[in-house]
């Protein structure tokens, strides 16, 4: 392969207004990237002079010849890779990496092309090198390991929509997603749902950019030490039920009224000593009771 590369070519560019992406790459659209076969259109890619190359390429008798051509025809097609792997670089992958997985994806296109038989070269470039992007991301980027046929679905939400939104000027319902992919709706918000997995957030990350907020593990609970207790608190509601009214108001007020044994002794009428003894055998009845029925 030659060591010289052409400068970066311009591409013609779309402004698509679909707004449900997630992240993942599903379409051509998607790159920013766009495919027609306008004579305008093709004439601004700016690769017309490598066309000539497929045509020597599949002409070609001897391997040298062809390795050469080969060489030559992914050089000077490297810059559409590069734009294609950069077009994905804030989407928490290496740079480095997406540029290699669309060089990969070139490569094969080059490999497959067939000069003189359907479109020309860019038309079937741009969604053989998205498709190995398309891979890379499937296999390599979700956060959580789910099932293919998820990823995959997932993937088919999203492009159908993204059309759906060019043609109805909003986002689809889940029932006209369903019509359109020909599956149920149960398993649109399955494949929605799959979208959950795509990328995780750390515990510990920021609730905004300003690296000074709160972070999400400040907003989770802790554990509540009286949730302990609400097992006792109801295996002991009948036993209190069944005291006599004297023993239930004594305890009543020691532990729900915080009172004194001088403050109830004053309050139901009698001694001191005498409200001791209660609560201390009333205590013990409930302790033997609850041990019982355990």
């Amino acid at each position: 392969m030659t060591s010289t590369q052409p400068a970066m070519r311009p591409v013609t560019v779309t402004s698509t207004a679909a707004g449900s992406s997630d992240g993942d790459p599903n379409s051509v659209a998607d790159t920013g990237l766009v495919q027609s076969d306008a004579p305008a259109a093709k004439a601004a890619t700016g690769y017309e002079h490598l066309a000539p190359l497929f045509v020597r390429l599949a002409a070609a008798e001897n391997q040298a010849e062809r390795s050469m051509l080969r060489d030559e025809l992914v050089t000077g097609y490297l810059p559409l890779a590069h734009n294609i792997g950069r077009r994905f670089s804030n989407r928490g992958q290496p740079v480095e990496d997406l540029v290699q997985v669309a060089t990969v994806g070139l490569i094969n296109a080059v490999d497959r092309f067939e000069a003189g038989r359907g479109p020309d070269f860019m038309s079937f470039a741009i969604p053989t090198i998205m498709g190995e992007v398309r891979r890379y991301f499937r296999d390599h980027s979700w956060a959580v390991r789910v099932p293919r046929r998820l990823k995959e679905l997932h993937l088919s939400l999203t492009a159908a929509t993204a059309e759906l939104f060019q043609q109805l000027g909003r986002s689809p319902s889940p029932s006209e997603l369903a019509v359109h992919l020909g599956i149920s709706r149960d398993e649109v918000f399955e494949g929605l749902e799959a979208a959950n997995a795509y990328s995780s957030l750390s515990i510990e990350a920021p609730q905004s950019g300003d690296g000074e907020s709160n972070t999400v593990a400040d907003q989770l609970g802790d554990d509540d030490p009286e949730l302990e207790k609400i097992e006792f608190h109801q295996a002991l509601a009948p036993l209190i039920k069944r005291l006599a009214p004297r023993e239930r108001q004594i305890l009543t007020l020691r532990f729900y009224g915080n009172l004194t044994q001088t403050q109830i002794a004053a309050k139901v009428g009698l001694s001191q000593m005498h409200v001791s003894r209660l609560l201390s055998r009333t205590l013990k009845q409930l302790r033997q009771e609850l041990e019982t029925d355990g």
